[in-house]
């Protein structure tokens, strides 16, 4: 069981897509500099400053590449401390560093949350090494050396934890993702189904009733059933996958009837309010689902996540083009009002997205949140 667990955390892979240096990175860095230049003139007891200049360099430089090369970033930095202990041991160099070069607990992070297995391992390995030198350098008492070994693991644990949280989320993220395109893919189905059905029947029909047409009518309605026949056998076959075998009974799916159906009255709060208004009518059956999925969606964020809301109003506005859904409600949204809504939102805005539409959620100028999606009338293309 260790080994596995072992050989699992060496086969680590890297975190996908580290953040790059930025304006924030630069920062850190100069403001480091200029406190290790203060220290090095107004400090006492301090290493000779050619040591401290080296020990400085060493240190911040890699931390504008710690997310890119962590391995690198802390082989560079802990080697050179090393490097620079030793020389202190052998000439018998008295004086501490400067404090700028705990910095090296911000490498030590880096190491472990964008590092991969085998980079953590080895770079860890330089940390315990320079740790052994320096407090050969540097004799402390046992409290000092267990605060300092302290110090490195716990730096080394927060960075595990937030990678592995992180991977956890981005996990999350994909399964909302997937389960919208699940259900997605379900309403599509089961629309095209009911087209395609139709078209079979049709040609089922007319051959029928062809014994006192023309040969050229027969064959064109034969072709037309086995055309359309196919298609169904190959569409069930391929979404297939995508639905649960209990499902498969083709139901109608919800429209603008259903969302109007939405709106509440009497004691429920909060209370919802439906207004629908301008072209639509003949919208592809997608985004009629789609629509009263986003409300629906919507009204439920706001009952579970909006404090102090007393009213929510859906908005469904069609043109030509487009039809534009707004949701809104007068709950709190000050800071620590509004409780997470968790992946609701990412399944939401995934939905708009594979219908070629836009989606945004979030808090208004005054007061509650607004959730506001446009799709195109035809759905996707």
């Amino acid at each position: 069981m260790a080994t596995d667990a072992l050989r699992s955390l060496w086969a680590e892979p890297r975190p996908a897509g580290p953040p790059g240096r930025g304006h924030r990175d630069w920062a850190l860095v100069a403001v480091l500099i200029g406190w290790s230049a203060v220290e090095a003139v107004l400090g006492a007891d301090l290493a000779p400053r050619s040591l401290q200049l080296i020990a400085v360099l060493a240190v911040l430089g890699p931390l504008l590449w710690r997310r890119e090369r962590p391995l690198v970033a802390v082989a560079v930095a802990f080697g050179t401390l090393t490097l620079v202990d030793v020389v202190r041991i052998l000439t018998g160099t008295s004086g501490a560093l400067p404090s700028s070069v705990s910095a090296t607990l911000i490498l030590t992070y880096a190491l472990f949350r964008w590092g991969s297995g085998r980079e953590a391992a080895s770079g860890f390995g330089v940390i315990l090494v320079w740790l052994t030198v320096t407090l050969v350098a540097n004799p402390a008492g046992p409290a000092e050396v267990a605060a300092g070994y302290a110090f490195f693991l716990c730096a080394a644990a927060l960075g595990t934890a937030t990678r592995y949280r992180s991977r956890n989320r981005i996990r999350d993220i994909d399964e909302a993702k997937a389960r919208e395109r699940e259900q997605l893919a379900r309403e599509l189905h089961d629309t095209v189904a009911h087209h395609v059905s139709g078209i079979a029947i049709q040609a089922q029909a007319g051959r029928a009733v062809a014994a006192s047409h023309p040969e050229r009518a027969i064959e064109a309605l034969s072709i037309i059933e086995d055309a359309a026949t196919r298609t169904l056998t190959e569409l069930r076959a391929i979404v297939g996958v995508l639905r649960a075998p209990q499902h498969t009974e083709f139901a109608p799916q919800p429209g603008m009837a259903e969302v109007e159906q939405l709106a509440t009255d009497g004691p429920t709060h909060p209370c919802v309010e439906v207004t629908l208004t301008g072209e639509l009518h003949d919208l592809s059956p997608a985004v009629r689902a789609a629509i009263y999925r986003l409300a629906q969606e919507s009204i439920t964020n706001a009952r579970r996540h909006a404090r102090h809301a007393t009213r929510v109003t859906v908005a469904v506005t069609g043109d030509t083009d487009q039809v534009r859904l707004t949701v809104d409600d007068d709950g709190s949204s000050a800071a620590g009002g509004r409780a997470p809504a968790g992946y609701g939102l990412v399944g939401m805005r995934e939905r708009a997205t594979l219908l070629g539409g836009t989606f945004h959620a979030g808090p208004t100028a005054e007061r509650g949140w607004r959730v506001e999606a446009i799709l195109p009338r035809s759905g996707p293309r």
